[in-house]
């Protein structure tokens, strides 16, 4: 990630936390993360401002269009060039298929599309306007799953919505590509996280994966540094599955 500046969606916890962390050891030169809950926000960065890198923070609600691009502007207003857009939030809602509500849909639907959706679009409309560098002049990089490949009748509205980003990824990376912005996405299998241990997952991961184990978070993790960093030059439109041999593309 050396010399980029970069912006995580999603970026106060878990995955994108680490994501941010990861980018600043890795050369990142500017960090901006855009999170609901802004004191997380302000924690993940500290890596940064560690280090005197410029940074920027802010919340929105993320079903909220108008609210994703004025958060997105005001990673432009602080941090100028937006280098790599990185689209880390999502639910993750557990409901038998047949018993899933209006409510459910919509919080879905609206968090983990529209909300990717209109992020993606504040970031191309940026991206298009500023100088390339190797004839690149941004990369997007959306967090899919494995679990849009299967059947998934205990989470089939998330599965679905997970579907839709792989959908929307395709799209955006064709419509952008003359303007030599690349947009991937990367889809991982169950992560041995905390949560997961909390909520007694980790023992079916294991049994789920040929590698008899979950996959550690950095291990996700660099793959989606390596689609938002300048190692990518040519790849655009493909959906990274990294399962662990669980799904065989």
């Amino acid at each position: 990630m050396k010399d980029l500046s970069v912006v995580i969606v999603g970026g106060g916890s878990g995955l994108g936390a680490l994501l941010a962390r990861m980018a600043v050891d890795e050369g990142a030169s500017a960090m901006g993360i855009i999170d609901i809950n802004l004191d997380a926000a302000e924690a993940a960065l500290e890596p940064a401002r560690a280090k005197r890198l410029p940074t920027a923070s802010a919340t929105c609600d993320i079903q909220v269009g108008p609210q994703c691009h004025a958060a997105f502007e005001e990673m432009v207003a602080k941090l100028g060039r937006i280098d790599t857009l990185i689209n880390c939030a999502a639910i993750y809602p557990r409901r038998p298929l047949l018993e899933i509500s209006d409510a459910e849909w919509d919080a879905s639907n609206g968090v983990n599309i529209k909300g990717t959706y209109h992020m993606m679009v504040a970031a191309v409309r940026h991206m298009q306007s500023q100088e390339s560098k190797s004839h690149v002049r941004g990369r997007i990089v959306n967090l899919t799953s494995v679990d849009a490949f299967k059947a998934h009748p205990q989470n089939a509205h998330y599965a679905a919505t997970k579907a839709a980003v792989v959908s929307l990824t395709r799209s955006f990376a064709h419509h952008v590509a003359k303007d030599g912005i690349l947009v991937n996405s990367v889809a991982p299998a169950g992560m041995a996280t905390e949560r997961a241990k909390a909520l007694g997952f980790l023992e079916e991961l294991a049994k789920a994966s040929p590698l008899g184990r979950g996959a550690l978070p950095t291990e996700i993790a660099e793959w989606v540094l390596m689609a938002g960093s300048p190692k990518n030059t040519y790849m655009t439109g493909e959906n990274i599955i990294v399962s662990g041999g669980y799904i065989y593309a």
